[in-house]
């Protein structure tokens, strides 16, 4: 035969297997949905496990539906279905194929039932059937099932899926699965062990209540694990689990601190430049915070509503947007009263204090007084599952990223630009730059406007953390003031020093003293330590600010 024809002859096999091997395993698939019509609960049982043997996806729609009581034979043809609730009744779809057959009413169909038995073994089975998905999601789904129902009969499968895995977090949820597998259904003592010993290196609580479970006592008092040496690997088991939580609560703490430590940056930076340049206390700060979120509620509303595809990006105009406004609402405030109380402390704190009353009142006239939605986009949502059970949400991360770029600009801004050069000098001595030909109201003016366009920017952040209503900003402000005393009036350096030790500190004190009194002793301690030290950490030098 010529080699040719031997090469044809050869593609049409291959062809005519992948045309036949498919339709053999649909075959197979309905032929073992079909004992699910079993009169037998243990009938239904067997073909439970004759499905998951034969390991086709197709079967886990099927196996959720006889599990959630959807699963029906039709009257009129004996055809297995599976419905979903209608008004008239149910809608139906063919169970192997997902073809949609319309409606019937509910006396048109038998439902096939399930006990709470075979709920436990389905429940088990859909994970085994997803092990080998595509889907990454999937299988995680599938380890996290069998983890929490361990089952005998799983034990080759996991073992065979975690030795093919290639996705480092799906092969770790294996992992775990398989050594709660080993540990709650092995008779083997040492593998029981040794599957201890895999399960103290996942700090998380399940694995903690796990293997604490092995070493409660029953009514009697004896101990529920008859084995003593299996007793000791679960002390030490758990001994190694607690020290891995005690260590991720440390760390999250950490987090937590450096996430309020850059909450309190934003909204504090720029009230350390008004207050630092021009000397004002301005009780209206807050509301300029409170200005930045409803500012960016606006801003996702119309991208809801002209824009809804490109939602992901509203924040990204919100930033800017609150700036601008925020900004030319300070500008307006000093153009418009502080300007007239300079060197008037008392009046000016009654002004502003005032002023912030007006705001609120203004926005809940407009916006109403109960809380508006602002969402996050896709890129702020979700978390970050670290090793070892410690999740870090994606929204306190970017806060963070997003308070050290704001206070990085600020500082070239400062450093590198002429208008950061003759708000320094207004700063350090406002008589000798007037002298100079600075127009030191001007500069007021748009410091003020820029410390109110950075509140405005801390808004659009704190949307995605705290409920957008008009007190927003009432809960901010005196943790603004605090931060700036603390780090020193008018440096920036002192702010984020400020900033994120009173963010850590309460942190740490939260799970101890409770939020409202670590407050408290965190007000103490600044009243205490500005008794020693006026000017705070980082105090500015010049001959005005020296006066």
């Amino acid at each position: 035969m010529p080699f040719t024809a031997c090469v044809r002859r050869l593609r049409f096999l291959v062809l005519l297997l992948g045309l036949l091997l498919p339709t053999a395993a649909f075959a197979d698939l309905a032929e073992d949905l079909q004992g699910l019509r079993a009169d037998s609960y243990d009938d239904k049982g067997k073909a439970v496990e004759q499905i998951v043997a034969g390991g086709d996806e197709r079967a886990v729609p099927v196996l959720e539906a006889f599990l959630d009581g959807r699963l029906f034979l039709t009257d009129a043809d004996d055809r297995m279905v599976i419905g979903e609730d209608s008004a008239g009744g149910y809608r139906i779809f063919d169970a192997l194929t997902g073809e949609a057959l319309g409606e019937v009413g509910k006396r048109d169909v038998s439902k096939i039932k399930i006990n709470n038995k075979l709920r436990q073994l389905v429940k088990g089975s859909l994970g085994a059937l997803t092990l080998g998905s595509k889907d990454p999601a999937a299988r995680i789904r599938a380890a996290d099932a069998l983890f929490r129902r361990p089952q005998a009969e799983m034990t080759e499968a996991l073992a065979a899926a975690v030795e093919k895995e290639s996705e480092a977090a799906v092969e770790a949820r294996l992992r775990r699965a398989l050594a709660a597998t080993r540990l709650a259904t092995a008779d083997d003592k040492a593998l029981r062990i040794a599957a201890l010993e895999e399960l103290a290196g996942f700090t998380d609580p399940e694995v903690r209540a796990l293997a604490g479970a092995l070493l409660i006592t029953d009514g009697d008092g004896k101990p529920v694990e008859p084995d003593a040496e299996v007793r000791a690997a679960a002390e030490e088991t758990l001994e190694a689990i607690e020290d891995g939580l005690a260590f991720n609560g440390f760390v999250a703490n950490i987090f937590q601190g450096i996430s309020l430590g850059s909450v309190l940056l934003l909204a504090a930076i720029g009230l350390a430049i008004t207050f630092g340049v021009m000397g004002v206390i301005n009780m209206a700060h807050g509301e300029m915070v409170m200005l930045g979120a409803y500012t960016t509620f606006v801003v996702q509303e119309v991208f809801r509503t002209t824009m809804p595809g490109a939602f992901d990006w509203s924040l990204l105009v919100a930033v800017p947007a609150a700036f601008l406004v925020t900004g030319a609402i300070g500008i307006a405030i000093e153009r418009g009263i502080i300007r007239f109380l300079y060197g008037r402390p008392l009046e000016t704190l009654l002004a502003t204090w005032g002023l912030s009353l007006i705001l609120q009142q203004a926005v809940r006239t407009i916006f109403g007084p109960t809380n508006r939605e602002v969402g996050n986009p896709a890129w702020m949502s979700g978390a970050w599952e670290v090793a070892g059970g410690l999740t870090l949400t994606y929204n306190r991360i970017w806060i963070i990223v997003f308070a050290l770029l704001v206070f990085v600009a600020l500082m070239a801004l400062i450093r590198r630009s002429n208008y950061g050069l003759q708000m320094r000098a207004v700063t350090q001595n406002r008589p000798m730059a007037s002298s100079m030909g600075i127009r030191t109201g001007w500069v007021d003016a748009m410091t003020f406007g820029l410390g109110s366009g950075i509140a405005g920017m801390a808004g659009v952040a704190l949307s995605q953390i705290d409920n957008v209503s008009p007190n927003l900003g009432q809960g901010y402000i005196i943790d603004s003031f605090m931060v700036v005393v603390f780090g020193g009036v008018g440096n920036l350096w002192g702010t984020l020093v400020g900033a994120l030790s009173l963010g850590l500190v309460n942190k740490f004190l939260e799970p101890y003293a409770g939020a409202v009194l670590a407050k408290i002793f965190i007000l103490v301690a600044i009243i205490l330590f500005i008794q020693k030290r006026p000017r705070g950490l980082f105090a500015l030098r010049g001959r005005s600010v020296e006066s």
